[in-house]
């Protein structure tokens, strides 16, 4: 099957849920050419939340301890609808109607993540699984969907993550100045760019726990009252604990060479019920400030190990939520003072719109039958093109 790209402009919406599957970043893009000649404007962002009821599903259905295959298989049509809806608000906001969208790009939501490679009944494979069916959200919106990007990074042998660094060497690429693009979500993630290279010299990995963590902890001791340490309040009264610093540090995530990915199996609920462990033992104020401090000394540590070591670094630009952040932002211009840490939206890109405008991009990619990943990141033996398309009803592309 082949699919041509019949605009060089087209408007698309990207749709991403990550690791803390707190709800939907929805972002609207113009996208002129593909490949070295992408151009981006964003044109309107939303973020639609999960219920809590929903949120508590996706989680339960996350962990090998609580998933039910009932409950995954239901969940799948539900996120799609919940994408759905999120691409159709998105419309509204933007006073677009549907029918002008060209074409949806969907990451889904993931539930599990293996990128180990593991004999099973005589094949060595990596899996990960995304919910959120995207003829489901074709059906609802009207508009052709591509999904399932990591599937076939997976099959040419890679581990499916991370996805968005040909993005960011699309997007910011300099001739001039060596960047590092960080992504502080869920789970932090690194694409290092180094001046005037080309796609295939980009490093990129997880570095390690985000929000994650923080936001499960911060629940805790809530009781369900707060979701995350708005503005870094609570880790700005507490003092970290060097000791349990040094123990979450000896993770052995931490020191693997890339490439590498992660998620809620390495940082998850098997990682936070130890961390509770120590309640009592120091204060809960202190407790986030320690894993504030863990989530900047596990991403400092992979630049000053996998990227500074090798090549230079000048300015580090942060997005994700954890760029909203001050208690972590300042530690990190702390422990990263010989680099210039910026906002991405100095480059006049939405922060939280970042990942979702990637896969508005990784989408334009597959219709313009151009790969998507890059294989020194993921791991994969060639370039492939990603993604499972559902032809919308209105579909602008013709499909051989």
């Amino acid at each position: 099957m082949t699919v041509a790209h019949l605009d060089k402009t087209s408007h698309a919406i990207g749709l991403m849920s990550g690791t803390s599957a707190d709800g939907i970043d929805a972002a609207l893009v113009q996208i002129t050419g593909s490949g070295a000649e992408t151009r981006v404007d964003l044109m309107e962002f939303d973020f639609v939340p999960f219920p809590s009821d929903l949120r508590d599903t996706i989680l339960r259905s996350s962990e090998i301890s609580t998933a039910r295959v009932d409950e995954i298989c239901r969940l799948d049509v539900i996120l799609g609808e919940w994408f759905a809806k999120a691409a159709l608000v998105l419309c509204v906001k933007a006073g677009e109607k549907p029918e002008m969208i060209d074409f949806i790009g969907s990451h889904g939501q993931t539930i599990h993540h293996l990128p180990e490679l593991t004999t099973v009944h005589e094949f060595s494979t990596r899996s990960s699984l995304q919910l959120g069916d995207p003829s489901v959200i074709a059906e609802r919106t009207g508009i052709t969907t591509i999904s399932d990007f990591r599937a076939r990074d997976l099959a040419a042998g890679g581990q499916g993550a991370p996805l968005v660094p040909i993005v960011d060497y699309l997007l910011y690429a300099s001739a001039e100045l060596s960047r590092v693009l960080l992504n502080i979500g869920g789970i932090a993630n690194l694409t290092h760019v180094p001046a005037g290279c080309a796609l295939e010299e980009d490093i990129a990995f997880d570095t390690g726990p985000g929000n994650m963590l923080l936001d499960a902890l911060v629940m805790e001791i809530t009781n369900g009252a707060l979701s995350f340490d708005r503005d870094g309040e609570i880790a700005s009264r507490g003092t970290e604990s060097a000791e349990l610093l040094n123990i979450l540090m000896a993770n052995p995530y931490l020191t693997l060479e890339p490439p590498k990915s992660t998620g809620r199996e390495m940082f998850g609920h098997k990682a936070i019920s130890e961390i509770l462990t120590w309640r009592g033992k120091i204060s809960d104020e202190d407790l986030v400030a320690t894993l504030t401090s863990f989530t900047v000394e596990s991403i400092a540590d992979a630049i000053d190990r996998h990227v500074t070591s090798r090549e230079t670094a000048e300015e580090i630009l942060v997005s994700g939520g954890g760029a909203k952040n001050p208690s972590l932002m300042r530690l990190l211009e702390t422990r990263l003072k010989k680099h210039r840490i910026r906002d991405l939206e100095a480059l006049g890109m939405l922060s939280e719109a970042k990942e979702a405008v990637a896969f508005a991009v990784l989408a334009n990619e597959t219709v313009s039958g151009k790969p998507g990943n890059v294989p020194g990141a993921t791991g994969a033996t060639h370039p492939v093109v990603l993604g499972v398309i559902a032809p919308g009803a209105g579909a602008r592309f013709s499909v051989d």
